[in-house]
């Protein structure tokens, strides 16, 4: 019998199953002695300035002393990356370099991997947790596909937690602002036997929140999180490491989407601007202003997003002679369950019908992955191995819509239930060819197997026997819809390179990448519309790909007191999957589509200077330029689809960042730091549409901290300002569901002031 591909890549990852239970990253901290900092972004330890691969590394030191805890707070110190908010965590998603997914759909996979310990995250909600207690964070920049996979196509974060030690070490940190913001984190970790160590950590938070709900007169806009994560460590033989880790993680949010900027909207591309007198008048009967800086609603009651993320593995990392074979075995679970006033409105009128959402996710994924590593220092040396994810999917969602008709309220109920399921197999690997010391070329390849497929049901009390007919339900579509479909595709990411090592600690570098997202399905509450005339949500979406050039110069001088990296890209997307906005039944309904060809292309630099002992400068600065190149509208679409040459949505032209921090003794046991740091952007459109009311101007943000450190570092009393000039902006815009613009307000929207204790034992 033949063995093709496909069967090699099983029957090696079972194998590695039954061989090799798992393994995670090696977490390496940052070499304190030298000053460079170690990253796994090639699977392979290596020096952050030696990657030919434009990387931000972030420290969890730095991470808990800036209070950054999950990704949308680190968007605000990478200027590559922007985060889109939403009501509930299956709603939002990163983006870098202003390329990301946007969509509800479980049928559609993210273009930006989030990675935890070397475990991909499947659905774009899992990747909002909150990041704990970590090594590093590390941002890879462009596709990725080569080694992390279909999901990579935009780029990878990769969480790198901490790690257990034999030696005893304990921790607790509190924290807590002027607006009620409370979080206690703590941990302990130490050998629980020869060769065995153990660690866990926990953390619980919670945040009233800064919107004021004025018809339940309840704070909103907040949070409550608790959860664990644990590891043991094994070596049971010098060349042998198993890891069994666990988390848990319980988030509950009441982020409201009915935070009015504007009583109107203004359509694209004829920019005529449509009142809604009627919520003008019903936001006004509340005592509401809408505008840029609106934290108060008026719904009838408190958005209720509650998520369960959790999940472990088993790894190990096998040593044979100069070779490490390594494996991954994982099994996830993210619960998401939410309850969301549709219409955001606390009146029912014949202008506005009632609307009340009930939605249930429940996702599960099984991956193993296994890897084999070569030693550095050889002609070739290389990373080779396979990969299989299978993932599954189910959404139950409910909405109830209440319409005044003649007086007399009439109330439609529909119910969707639909889900996917996919197995994904890949055979992948990536080498440095070295013809001398200082030059290499680069070289990877990444062959994909997908089979995706999708049911989807919806019923109504407008057509109580399911006959398929014309009758219409909520939102304008039909009251009853049975569909299914699957598909099977294959497809290639590869990269291919120079490196040159031009001076010690120095390098430039040269690359071509080929990104591959695979096909998809708009599976999702409003499937399809009355007026369809082809059914293309029950179309499989093809697969989408992207071409990249990228050349970057990185390095070090003066032992480290500067560093620098520079990095000139250029990607275009091809058959680029998008939503497309329809009104059907004067309701917004998203269709995902084949858009055709965006581009993003730009420059990014990261700057750092230390030129005392205690005093570091660190600037990174990106200019995006990311657009729309040939948008393919659908059949019948409104003029309002031609938007070539228009921008992609979350990506500002200009975004800096920058810190600086100095340490000096005040005593023989005690230190001062004074840290400041401060996030420019530029205007940002946020919706593929182009619609002109869902621009959010350029703004900055400055922050400030000062901290009492003990010496040893076994202590330290920070006390912060976030937002001191009180900059009010927005981290997401939309049209209202039935009129006018909603804002989403982030957490730092006005200032606050906080004090944060950390006692390390």
């Amino acid at each position: 019998m033949t063995m093709t591909p496909l069967r090699a890549a099983r029957t090696l990852l079972l194998a590695s199953a039954v061989l090799l239970p798992a393994t995670a990253y090696a977490d390496e901290a940052p070499d304190s002695n030298s000053g460079e900092i170690v990253v796994t972004a090639r699977y392979r330890d290596e020096s952050l300035q030696q990657v030919p691969i434009a990387i931000t590394a972030v420290s969890g030191e730095s991470l808990n002393d800036r209070a950054i805890h999950n990704l949308q707070d680190l968007s605000a110190t990478v200027p590559s990356v922007d985060f889109r908010n939403g009501a509930s965590n299956k709603d939002r998603t990163v983006f870098i370099r202003g390329v990301g997914t946007i969509s509800t759909s479980p049928g559609v996979e993210s273009s930006v991997s989030t990675v935890l310990d070397g475990v991909v995250l499947t659905r774009p909600g899992q990747a909002t947790l909150d990041v704990g207690e970590v090594s590093r964070i590390e941002v890879l920049r462009g596709p990725q596909g080569t080694l992390f996979g279909k999901n990579a196509s935009a780029g990878v974060i990769s969480i790198v937690t901490a790690a257990p030690s034999q030696e005893f070490h304990a921790y607790a940190e509190g924290s807590a602002t002027t607006d009620e913001e409370y979080r206690i984190k703590a941990g302990v970790t130490g050998g629980i036997a020869p060769n065995v160590a153990a660690r866990i950590d926990g953390l619980y938070a919670n945040y009233d929140g800064n919107v004021r709900n004025v018809f339940t007169d309840n704070t909103v806009n907040g949070y409550e999180r608790y959860g664990a994560r644990a590891k043991i460590e094994a070596t049971p033989v010098d060349n042998l490491k198993f890891t069994l880790a666990g988390d848990y993680l319980y988030s509950h949010d009441t982020t409201p989407s009915g935070v009015y900027a504007r009583t109107s909207q203004i359509a694209y591309p004829t920019g005529t601007v449509t009142q809604s007198p009627a919520l003008a008048a019903f936001l006004a009967g509340q005592g509401i202003t809408a505008g840029p800086e609106n934290r108060e609603v008026s719904t009838n009651f408190d958005t209720d997003v509650r998520d369960k993320n959790y999940g472990g593995s088993l790894t190990a990392e096998w040593g044979l002679g100069d070779y490490t074979v390594t494996s991954i075995t994982a099994y996830r679970e993210w619960k998401n369950r939410q309850h969301q006033d549709y219409d955001a409105l606390s009146q029912l009128s014949a202008t506005f019908p009632e609307g009340d959402d009930r939605g249930i996710v429940d996702n599960s994924q099984f991956s193993q992955e296994l890897r084999l590593t070569s030693p550095k220092g050889k002609l070739i040396d290389y990373v080779v191995g396979a990969y299989y994810l299978h993932a599954k999917t189910d959404e139950v969602y409910t909405r109830s819509l209440t319409r005044l008709i003649s007086g007399a309220q009439n109330v439609v109920t529909g119910v969707a239930n639909y889900g996917v399921k996919s197995d994904n197999y890949a055979l992948f690997g990536e080498a440095n060819i070295n013809f001398t010391p200082w030059l290499r070329a680069i070289a990877g390849y990444r062959s994909t197997w997908d089979d995706l497929s999708y049911y989807h049901v919806r019923t109504s009390t407008n057509d109580p026997t399911n006959s398929g007919a014309t009758a219409l339900d909520v939102a304008g579509i039909r009251a009853y819809h049975n569909s299914a479909g699957s598909t099977s595709t294959r497809g290639d990411s590869y990269r291919g390179g120079l490196q040159l090592d031009f001076a010690a600690n120095n390098q430039a570098y040269f690359t071509y990448s080929r990104g591959y997202k695979g096909p998809a399905y708009n599976a999702y509450f409003n499937m399809r519309s009355l007026n369809a005339t082809t059914p293309l949500d029950e179309i499989a979406l093809k697969p989408e790909t992207s071409d990249s050039f990228e050349g970057g110069i990185k390095g070090s001088a003066l032992g480290n007191q500067i560093t620098y990296a520079l990095a000139v890209y250029t990607t275009k997307f091809h058959n680029y999957q998008a939503n497309y906005n329809d009104v059907v039944g004067g309701a917004q309904v998203t269709r995902l589509i084949n858009a055709g060809t965006v581009q993003t292309k730009g420059v990014e630099l990261d700057f750092g200077l230390r030129p005392i002992p205690g005093l570091s400068l660190d600037t990174s600065v990106a200019y995006t330029d990311a657009k729309v190149l040939n948008f393919i509208c659908p059949t019948g679409a409104p003029a309002s689809c031609d938007i070539n040459g228009e921008v992609l949505p979350f990506a500002p032209k200009w975004k800096l960042y920058s810190n600086a921090a100095y340490r000096f003794a005040l005593s023989g046991s005690l230190d001062l730091e004074v840290q400041s740091d401060i996030t420019l952007k530029s205007r940002t459109q946020y919706q593929l549409a182009q619609t002109p009311g869902t621009i959010q101007p350029g703004y900055y943000i400055w922050n400030a901290s000062v901290a009492l450190i003990g010496t040893t570092g076994d202590w330290q009393l920070r006390g912060f300002v976030k937002n001191i000039t009180n900059q009010s902006y927005s981290n997401f815009l939309a049209n209202g569901t039935l009129a006018g613009i909603v804002r989403y307000v982030p957490r730092d929207d006005k200032r606050y002031a906080g004090i944060m204790l950390r006692k390390d034992f």
